[in-house]
């Protein structure tokens, strides 16, 4: 069965839409934003102001109003993809951007045009935003984490948590249990801990092993005899062997364990915690850093193939391997570095940054504490907001609280139709935090415009600001991507003039009220 929505009625529906998931975000946006409470079948309600969380939780039980959603949400998600920020922002510009270029439709203009306008307008307005960036200070970079996460302390952490590692995927945030929060420096090469069996670690919290032997294999390990030579050096020797492999046989491990306790050794089995192509990244490294070989083939292994680290650290969480620099270690990091050159993917890019940041920088660990899981998973959000707010400010900063992008609408022209729908639309994010503020936006308006848009209202001092040396700053990454994602979103279903809904038999009721086809 399916359902075919066309013109007017669907661009009514698409109206609904995108004022629903626009009306409830838009109240989180700027420091004096309120919360929302999220209700969830599979967790407890927790509360946040976090936009692309209030965002994805968003739906409709009407099919055509939640198709909608799901096309706005996955492409304004985007935005905080890239950037890690600014998807209430986006909300805010789209749901102008949109709602006015449906009035120009209603009077008859074609959806194709306004959407080129809107593009060529786009072009302008993001060269207007360049000319106005700059380079952040630290102490600028500081004051963008604090106002991201909205709390002073938080900013400071993830700051200079930040400016030790050098690299976002090198700030590991967690929720801790404990009620305080605790800042890990984590040096050595880290994985994730993938024991074969939770006996390895037998009854201790964590086990220390100095000059351990390595083994690494990329293959899935099924017969014990294939290892049983090393096996026996270690043994007569009584020394320690740690193996990656893919996978073990349940017989493997259980002998393993067997020869563990029989000959009061430490054999370790650990499975490679990635996948795929992943897989080999991870040992291609650990073969940098331990002289070993890469098995593939289970046949004739020596004691020739094994390689050693100095320290091992392995706990429930984590193993931590310490090295020695080396020339093969150099050569990897150029390695790694020469692959980030060619790679676009950005989760492929991060995998390599992290990769790259351990074997440079190392790693910190945040563990966010608080008294409930409620406030705990709301906390965690500001410290990764905060975070992301650094990374994406790195390139550039603009005067912010939607002030630049108010600036920028008295600038245009606005003669053309696509200038005068994203005029209109640059106004609205610094009304709409003004307005979640509860401060008389026209009167804070009316002095800054006396005085050349030259200065900044503060929202926590409740004091103007020289623009030249406010701490109200936006990432110019942040402010662009947010402005594209808006122009985006608005074009693409401004020019959508039907929809057609395949429907499973046990969702009719949701269409009934619908011409079927």
């Amino acid at each position: 069965m399916k359902l075919v929505v066309r013109n007017e009625e669907l661009r009514e529906k698409m109206r609904e839409a995108i004022n629903l998931l626009c009306d409830t975000v838009k109240t989180t946006l700027g420091p004096k934003g309120s919360n929302a409470i999220i209700s969830h079948s599979n967790f407890s309600p927790f509360i946040t102001n976090d936009g692309v969380t209030i965002a994805e939780n968003i739906e409709s039980d009407d099919v055509i109003i939640n198709t909608v959603l799901e096309i706005a949400k996955e492409a304004s998600i985007k935005t905080n993809e890239i950037v890690g920020d600014g998807t209430t922002t986006t909300l805010v510009l789209l749901q102008s951007i949109f709602n006015n270029g449906l009035k120009l439709i209603d009077a008859g203009i074609n959806s194709i045009i306004i959407k080129k306008e809107l593009d060529n307008a786009l072009e302008i307005v993001i060269d207007k935003i360049k000319s106005k960036s700059r380079v952040p200070t630290d102490k600028e970079l500081l004051n963008i984490a604090c106002v991201a996460a909205n709390d002073r302390e938080i900013g400071r952490i993830v700051s200079e948590s930040y400016s030790k590692v050098k690299e976002r995927s090198s700030v590991i945030i967690k929720e801790n249990n404990a009620e305080e929060t605790q800042i890990n420096y984590l040096k050595g090469y880290i994985l994730e801990t993938n024991l074969a069996s939770k006996y390895f670690l037998k009854d201790e919290k964590e086990l220390v092993l100095e000059k351990t032997n390595i083994l690494l294999i990329d293959n899935y390990l099924d017969n014990i005899n294939d290892i049983s030579n090393i096996l026996n050096e270690i043994i007569i020797n009584n020394g320690k062997l740690v193996v990656i492999a893919n996978d073990y046989d349940e017989n493997v491990i259980n002998e393993v364990l067997s020869l563990n306790m029989d000959n009061n050794i430490n054999v370790i089995l650990l499975k490679n915690p990635e996948y795929g192509i992943k897989q080999f990244s991870i040992l291609k490294d650990l073969k940098a850093l331990s002289n070993a070989k890469i098995i593939g083939r289970m046949e004739h292994i020596t004691m020739n193939d094994i390689g050693v680290v100095d320290n091992i650290v392995i706990n429930h969480d984590k193993i931590t391997m310490n090295y020695q620099e080396s020339c093969q270690v150099h050569s990897r990091i150029k390695e790694i570095e020469r692959e980030m050159q060619f790679t676009k993917e950005q989760m492929e890019l991060e995998f390599l940054k992290h990769r790259l940041a351990m074997f440079n920088n190392g790693s910190i660990e945040i563990l966010v504490g608080d008294k409930t899981t409620t406030a705990r998973r709301e906390k965690k959000m500001r410290f990764d907001d905060a975070l992301c707010a650094i990374d994406s400010a790195l390139d550039g900063v603009l005067p912010g609280g939607g002030i630049i992008l108010h600036s920028i609408s008295e600038e245009i022209d606005i003669q053309k139709k696509g200038l005068q729908i994203l005029s209109s639309a640059l106004k609205l994010p610094f009304k709409q935090i003004m307005y979640n503020a509860g401060v008389d936006r026209e009167e804070i308006l009316k002095n800054i415009k006396e005085n050349d848009y030259n200065i900044i209202y503060n929202l926590n001092t409740l004091e103007y600001e020289n623009i030249k040396n406010t701490q109200i700053l936006d990432s110019t990454n942040v402010v662009i991507n947010s402005l594209t994602s808006a122009v985006s979103i608005a074009g693409m279903l401004l020019t959508t003039t039907s929809m057609v809904i395949n429907e499973h038999k046990n969702n009719l009721n949701k269409i009934s009220e619908y011409n079927e086809l």
